[in-house]
């Protein structure tokens, strides 16, 4: 059986969840297909990779995967509190709004609405969380 290596091209199936057990992805879901990616080329994040190293077609295991190995931590200074005339009408918690930040376009989550400003967030949705995922190699090529 062949094991994944750097450059190896990968299919796997994959359940991710927080350490509360909520599943926040999964290749399992109905109409998802199995992950196809060509490890080393920076398609995933570092910690999923390096879990996937050295395991065999047909092999299942957990991994845990630390904040940075996964989409780094939850850095305070990219929340902001804007004004509420600033944010579309109907805009609530969780929805994406897309900004202008300096370096250009910039996508935020709404995590908070008061009586005359709406808090956002540019980090990750995942960031600051340690993940779990449940890996079945399909195939390495």
């Amino acid at each position: 059986m062949k094991k994944v290596t750097n450059k190896s091209t990968v299919k796997v199936n994959y359940t991710g969840k927080l350490e509360d057990g909520t599943i926040f992805d999964s290749s399992l879901n109905p109409g998802r297909e199995p992950l196809v990616a060509v490890l080393g080329e920076g398609q995933l994040i570092k910690g999923f990779e390096n879990g996937l190293l050295e395991m065999s077609e047909g092999e299942k295991k957990t991994i845990e995967i630390e904040p940075g190995d996964a989409y780094g931590h939850h850095i305070s200074d990219m929340t902001a509190e804007i004004p509420k005339d600033q944010v579309p009408e109907n805009c609530s918690i969780g929805d994406s709004l897309e900004g202008h930040g300096p370096q250009g376009p910039i996508v935020v989550r709404v995590t908070e609405i008061k009586e005359d400003s709406v808090v956002v967030d540019a980090n990750h949705p995942l960031a600051g969380k340690k993940l779990i995922f449940d890996l079945e190699i399909v195939s390495v090529d």
